[in-house]
């Protein structure tokens, strides 16, 4: 990871945006200690300036990932993310056949204050796929691509509400399935996470008018796609 560029999908005098890679945390963090490398100290090296990350990805999710190039773009940006006025765009894909479409308006559990929060997130299929890899009693497994859109901030939110209904995210660990992510891992030496952040929608916090920064599905997801057909 140290000897290559991150993607920047979009730049101006005020904000930068990377396409994350699967794997690679935002900054340094206590919870994930074996981690030398972060996406805030790569960019500072790349663009020779600080920059300061206006949102989070988990670690094992890739895409769109935003930073301020100065303290004031910072608390703007910050404050738009606490509004709700970005509109974040997924993908995944999951085990089992979606619905068409859906929401998932199940409260969360805020795991430092115990308390239980309003989470909502929906949704749309955008393919399927069923191929001949026993499971279980089956004779083959059914999976599908899935557009996601948070409508709240919880924490793990959308692997934490697929697996709410029944469709885990391939590859999710702890939320997912452990029978799907062992059967991926020994079928095609996949262990990576099948969740991209496609999509950013905001007001510029100069302009104010609504600009989208979108990136391209990363190469692992790509791989998961060819997996099932999904190209």
């Amino acid at each position: 990871m140290q000897n290559h560029l991150l993607e920047i999908v979009y730049k101006d005098e005020w904000m930068v945006a990377i396409n994350k890679p699967h794997g690679l945390l935002v900054h340094r963090s206590p919870i994930a200690a074996d981690a030398e490398v972060f996406a805030l100290q790569l960019l500072r090296n790349q663009l020779g300036a600080k920059v300061w990350p206006a949102h989070r990805l988990d670690r094992k999710t890739a895409g769109v990932l935003l930073f301020a190039l100065d303290p004031g773009t910072n608390a703007t940006l910050h404050g738009l993310f606490a509004q709700r006025k970005v509109k974040k765009t997924y993908r995944a894909i999951v085990r089992g056949y979606t619905n068409d479409k859906g929401s998932i308006d199940r409260p969360l559990k805020n795991h430092e204050s115990g308390e239980f929060q309003s989470a909502l997130t929906t949704y749309r299929t955008l393919a399927r796929a069923e191929i001949p890899l026993p499971h279980g009693p089956h004779p083959s497994s059914r999976y599908s691509l899935v557009e996601l859109q948070p409508h709240t901030g919880r924490r793990h939110q959308l692997r934490r509400h697929l697996a709410g209904i029944n469709h885990p995210i391939i590859g999710d660990r702890p939320h997912g399935c452990n029978k799907q992510n062992r059967l991926w891992k020994n079928t095609f030496n996949f262990t990576h996470m099948l969740l991209h952040a496609a999509e950013l929608r905001l007001p510029h916090p100069a302009s104010g008018e609504e600009i989208a920064i979108r990136a391209e599905e990363q190469e692992v997801f790509k791989r998961g796609r060819e997996i099932l057909g999904m190209v």
